[in-house]
């Protein structure tokens, strides 16, 4: 199939390499003219331009736009007075499930079709695949099913499911699924990373608490601005993070590529001193926050991963000084220096 693929990053460029290793035409434009050399060695077709870009793709055409939420809206209202009724724009970046409906609507009016695809598999999908997640016009997703299969991951990536029918239609075992109409994809992509948070934050609390398990080694302080340990003979311990990383991924409960990473970073970095802490967030983590505000369903381990990405950044820190300053006035506590 002939594809054409705006915006050439991490994930963007494995995206065309990868349609490219399965026989299919891709068009790379980029405003980094590195970038797209780069594919074009790869055996992409190059554009210096956006209109070059449009004219380089046969009818229908099917442009798949890979870029920053924020700077969506700004590629299709370059692109699409250069399109032709019929044509088809895919979004497949972190976009707003409630940006797509409008999308839509206002595409249709123009004779364009459009696509939300969540894209999951990172900088790995070029081998692994990607997971993805799709919403839209059937026929228009039917249309596209080529692209979709060539960047699936594939029924070999895991296991039949125990239980689950084997005649089957439907396209989730291959690793995409059309999840339903405009914003669909774009939803379920959205609770996919909220679920990515909370994962994250278990991970990385369970084994902040095992790197204190040895605080009964260090030297107590007594005072009344420290609750004390009341048994440090009970926190003797010194583990390997790294090591238990690696006895999880195998024959426990809670294995995970997201494990499989862990493993991965202590094995580079012991301590993780190569990085300060300070954890972003793309934006999908508040959109699943504000869906189940909208919908009253409770989300506790979701809100709490977001908040304490909040609090990395440093976004805590006027309240933590209020409470010092409450301690303080009534009790008259003062607060201990930073160790």
């Amino acid at each position: 199939m002939d594809i054409g693929m705006v915006g050439l990053g991490r994930m963007g460029a494995n995206m065309v390499r990868r349609l490219l290793r399965a026989g299919h035409r891709c068009v790379a434009y980029d405003r980094s003219a590195e970038a797209v050399h780069t594919l074009v060695a790869d055996g992409a077709v190059g554009a210096t331009s956006e209109e070059a870009f449009v004219q380089a793709l046969s009818t229908p055409r099917v442009i798949w736009i890979m870029v920053p939420a924020a700077f969506v809206d700004d590629a299709i209202t370059r692109l699409t007075p250069m399109l032709s009724p019929g044509d088809i724009v895919i979004d497949g970046g972190n976009s707003m499930f409630q940006d797509d409906i409008a999308r839509a609507s206002r595409l249709a009016a123009t004779g364009l079709h459009y696509v939300d695809v969540g894209v999951s598999g990172g900088v790995f999908g070029l081998e692994r695949g990607y997971c993805l997640m799709i919403g839209g016009e059937q026929e228009t997703v039917r249309h596209l099913q080529p692209v979709f299969a060539t960047l699936a991951p594939g029924a070999h990536s895991a296991p039949p499911t125990v239980g689950r029918a084997s005649h089957t239609t439907s396209t989730a075992a291959d690793g995409y699924l059309h999840c339903g109409g405009a914003g669909a994809g774009h939803f379920v992509k959205m609770v996919h990373n909220a679920i990515e948070y909370g994962m994250m934050a278990a991970y990385a609390e369970g084994f902040n608490l095992l790197s204190h398990a040895n605080a009964g080694r260090a030297s107590q302080t007594h005072d009344a601005e420290t609750t004390p340990l009341r048994h440090p003979e009970h926190y003797q311990y010194d583990f390997d993070i790294g090591e238990i990383a690696e006895l999880w991924r195998r024959g426990s409960v809670i294995p995970s590529w997201l494990l499989d990473l862990s493993a991965q970073a202590f094995a580079g970095d012991p301590t993780l001193d190569a990085y300060s802490g300070r954890v972003s967030d793309s934006g999908e983590g508040r959109w699943a926050l504000a869906a189940a505000n909208d919908l009253a369903v409770p989300v506790h381990v979701l809100s709490a991963s977001l908040f304490e990405r909040f609090g990395s950044r440093g976004h805590a820190d006027f309240q933590n000084r209020l409470l010092s300053a409450l301690r303080h006035q009534f009790g008259g506590h003062a607060e201990k220096p930073v160790p």
